[in-house]
């Protein structure tokens, strides 16, 4: 696989964005938090600025994907975030740390055209046979991230400061940019002149959800499952600080704990994925999920912690191994990018809208209450998705 020039150079690509994001993730948090002394509807506006943009933009970027030289998108789009880091730098030397979540915003918008791209150069430029491999790669990738990025990105601030940490993310941004125009030309797309077919085809696109009756499942189940995993994301840091009784950077060793289970249960998927149906996958890995969810919000003991995110990192894989394959089995090459752009957006947007109310909720009910509602709402998408595993005619075995 790695001597295909496209999987090589993209992965490459990849590993600078992977680790320019931590970077500035954590930067921004320990930053923010620090700032506002611990103020959980701030921190919570931190994970809204990330992943707004792909419930705004992922529609769009996946439509316009379909349309625009993918090469030249993904080098312009890492580009300008790394420029916009930049901008957002000399905003922060002036004092102003408001600029953070406009540049995090910026740059996940961005991300939003370069990354059904990259899946639009895998679909033309790798063969099909190897192409479950790339992704798992991919997602390996994410997990490895997962394990180092907390490390490296809370070391870099704590020892060099913001300043330095923005500096970093936009070069290795650019640097990715570098990377990627190194691949050859793109060949002249068919639909990239037409901008008044635009609106056709993103309908289009639309229309071949609701179409597809095992698409429209995944979207149910997406937005009941995004918007639990919202409600719990910005609130990691107070399960440090208020549950576990440590201070903010024990963060990243509970992430590096999940991240490792993650990278060890990528690796076992990677053995059973053509043994179990991708729905049944899926089903079974919110369902633990949810179980550790509401048992992570309810430990005051570290080791209890660990061992829950432990488990809950070892199933992980089995949600993005299940979710990639259900939507490649059921999507036609030619919509994979307005698919993915579509599909994805109902879950991110039901999660920024858990983000958004997440630290309100906090301070209404409790940590607990907060954690125990995200465990339900994963249940329920879990069984979202019986219609799925029943359906055997149109699921014929992951061998099909």
């Amino acid at each position: 696989m790695f001597s295909n020039r496209y999987v090589r150079t993209i992965i490459i690509s990849r590993v600078l964005l992977q680790l320019g994001i931590w970077i500035r993730n954590y930067a921004v948090l320990l930053y923010v938090t620090h700032l506002t002394n611990n103020n959980p509807v701030d921190v919570s506006l931190i994970s809204v600025a990330e992943f707004a943009p792909i419930f705004l933009f992922g529609l769009i970027g996946g439509t316009f994907a379909d349309r625009w030289r993918p090469k030249r998108t993904m080098v312009w789009s890492d580009l300008l975030s790394g420029l916009s880091v930049g901008a957002v730098l000399l905003a922060v030397m002036n004092g102003g740390w408001v600029a953070l979540l406009f540049g995090s915003f910026v740059s996940a918008s961005l991300s939003q055209f370069s990354q059904p791209s990259a899946m639009k150069l895998y679909k033309r430029h790798v063969p099909a046979e190897q192409l479950q491999s790339v992704m798992a790669i991919s997602q390996t990738l994410v997990a490895v991230f997962t394990v180092l990025g907390p490390v490296i990105g809370t070391f870099i601030f704590i020892q060099f400061g913001i300043n330095v940490s923005l500096i970093l993310t936009a070069v290795l941004f650019l640097g990715s940019s570098l990377i990627l125009s190194s691949l050859p030309r793109d060949a002249e797309e068919p639909n990239s002149g037409a901008a008044s077919d635009f609106k056709k085809e993103l309908m289009a696109g639309l229309r071949y959800i609701r179409s597809n009756q095992s698409l429209k499942t995944l979207s149910v189940t997406f937005s009941a499952v995004g918007l639990a995993s919202g409600l719990t994301m910005p609130l990691q840091i107070f399960l440090v600080i208020e549950k576990l009784g440590q201070d903010t950077q024990f963060l990243q060793w509970l992430v590096m704990a999940n991240g490792a289970a993650m990278l060890v249960g990528g690796f076992a998927i990677m053995g059973i994925a053509k043994k179990v149906k991708p729905q049944l996958l899926l089903m079974v890995g919110l369902l633990v999920t949810a179980v550790c969810t509401i048992g992570i919000g309810a430990s005051t003991m570290i080791g209890l912690t660990i061992v829950l995110l432990v488990i809950s990192g070892l199933f992980y894989p089995c949600i993005q191994g299940g979710i990639q394959t259900l939507i490649v089995r059921n999507t036609e090459g030619a919509f994979i990018g307005r698919v993915s752009g579509a599909i994805m957006p109902v879950f991110m947007g039901m999660m920024v809208i858990g983000m958004f109310i997440s630290g309100y909720l906090k301070d209404t009910l409790s940590l607990l209450a907060v954690y125990v509602v995200s465990g339900g709402l994963i249940i329920t998408g879990a069984l979202l998705l019986t219609p799925l595993v029943k359906r055997n005619k149109a699921e014929r075995g992951p061998a099909s």
